[in-house]
């Protein structure tokens, strides 16, 4: 991005923090924690009032754009400036030059996911792109930044409730019947839970076993004490994974995992869904053996004789059922250094262009829709006994819970706290350092005080990373979206009270 802007790309950034990447912005848009669709809506509402839409796109590749015009003419700048926080000629500024460019992308990441009405919230930044045809082009389209290696692939593999590899729904008899065919079982026909589901599972005493793999639910979970209460309920835990985790604690059985950047062959996939080629550069340490090992000697144990595990074979399998992999044998991605998916057969170069179908005249497969969404405000309301709202996420330095890199120094870390902006600092009477109490409708922790001039009145953060230190998702609400099961991290009440513990 930094490269685009030096290159004379304009950058906006919408953020409740002025992070380092709104310091580069042209515009920094600094709305209130969870009003991202009221602001989405108002830039559509003036995009379509001032005849910015493309309207030969609109006509040729999408659906629902009245019901979707009629949602959206509710939400003027006015009221959006209510609502979001963010000036009324602000939010018009950006609407047009989105509109106008002539190339634009939209990039999200778990501010926008982490919420209660996650699902909404980027299908309210997927109307946008549709409405001003910034799909499926060159320098164009929608962009979920991915925050580890492969969790693309995860997805791609079928590590989704209701999909099998290569995104085929499982409720589909066809298609759940040519995998029941390679792997001689019968696959229920009916999707699974998702993370959410399966703690409510264990609370109900629906799910009594569980296998976990490279997770840490112990520390991750926004309501981490529960978590904790029913992973160790279980009648039986196995935990596998490269490193001994507060999850792995609990566990009955845990296995040593492999570090799959390099102790294992295979794949990953990147955010452009680029296919690339992992080779094992070392061996696992002595008493460790490939993830993949593992599970053909668990299945072995089980009574089904997978034969011995190699990588480019179960590679193989799935290109034989999932047609977006058909072309991609270990050859050719050794030869192209990867491809992109959807790859049909081994002519096909690759889709530049996920979306490129849009713009086919008559259009190829289903039409876009377009989704009305309606503003939620956050599940925490703020009131007098909570005037403060908390946003979590991660600190440049470290990573999630910890686990891969709170034992490993860096010059960034200054140790977890409580940031404030100086204006609630000099209102709530503490000084830098000093630690207080910080309560929500949930819990307390113990945090001292780190003033940071990024953050507006009002808005404080905590990192996820060191629950050693400040146990962050004591705070949290476990406020669910139903249709992802991702739970509102990033909007919680709190207050901040003095103490004697200095």
């Amino acid at each position: 991005m930094l490269k685009g802007v030096r290159n004379g790309a304009r950058l906006f950034v919408v953020d409740p923090r002025r992070t380092s990447s709104a310091q580069w912005a042209d515009v920094w848009l600094g709305l209130d924690v969870g009003s991202d669709i009221s602001l989405a809506n108002a830039m559509a509402r003036e995009i379509i009032r001032s005849g910015l839409v493309h309207r030969e796109f609109i006509d040729n590749a999408t659906s629902g754009f009245e019901a979707y015009r009629e949602c959206v003419e509710q939400y003027t700048l006015e009221r959006a400036e209510r609502e979001t926080g963010v000036p009324a000629d602000v939010i018009r500024r950006t609407a047009h030059a989105y509109a106008r460019a002539e190339r634009a992308e939209i990039c999200w990441t778990l501010g926008i996911t982490e919420h209660h009405n996650a699902v909404d919230n980027v299908v309210a930044l997927i109307n946008l792109a549709l409405l001003t045809g910034h799909i499926g082009r060159y320098g164009s389209g929608v962009n979920p930044l991915r925050g580890q290696n492969n969790v693309q692939g995860g997805g791609d593999m079928g590590a989704i409730p209701d999909r099998l590899p290569g995104f085929q729904h499982v409720e589909n008899d066809q298609l759940r019947a040519k995998y029941e065919r390679e792997w001689g079982v019968k696959i229920p026909g009916k999707r699974g839970r998702h993370l959410t589901a399966m703690f409510e599972a264990m609370k109900h005493g629906e799910m009594t076993y569980s296998y976990i793999l490279g997770e840490n639910p112990a520390d991750s979970e926004a309501d981490r004490h529960q978590a904790r209460r029913l992973l160790g309920g279980l009648e039986f835990l196995v935990v596998q994974d490269l490193f001994y985790t507060k999850t792995a604690e609990l566990a009955d059985v845990v296995l040593p995992g492999s570090a799959g950047w390099c102790e294992s062959d295979g794949t990953v996939t990147n955010s452009e869904r680029r296919v690339q080629r992992v080779r094992r550069a070392v061996p696992p340490p002595p008493g460790v053996r490939d993830d993949v090992e593992v599970i053909y000697e668990i299945a072995r144990r089980m009574g089904h004789d997978w034969g011995a595990p190699d990588s480019e074979s179960i590679w193989n399998e799935l290109r034989r059922n999932s047609p977006m992999h058909g072309g991609m044998s270990y050859r050719r991605l050794e030869e192209m250094g990867g491809i992109q998916w959807p790859c049909y057969d081994e002519t096909h170069p690759g889709e530049l262009f996920l979306h490129g179908r849009l713009w086919q005249r008559p259009i190829v497969g289903p039409r876009a829709p377009f989704h009305a969404v309606e503003f939620e405000p956050p599940v925490d309301e703020l009131d007098a006994d909570y005037p403060i709202r908390l946003t979590t996420g991660r600190r440049l330095d470290s990573y999630n819970t910890g686990v891969q890199t709170a034992n490993y120094a860096s010059p960034l870390r200054r140790g977890e706290a409580i940031d404030l902006s100086p204006e609630d600092g000099a209102r709530y009477g503490v000084c830098e350092g000093e630690r207080v109490r910080v309560s929500s409708r949930r819990g307390s922790v113990m945090a001292p005080v780190r003033f940071d001039s990024s953050l507006r009145p009002g808005l404080a953060f905590l990192s996820v990373h060191f629950h050693d230190q400040v146990a962050t998702n004591d705070l949290t609400i476990e406020a669910v979206d139903p249709k992802s099961g991702t739970s509102e991290f990033k909007a919680t009440a709190i207050r901040i009270d003095k103490t004697q513990e200095n």
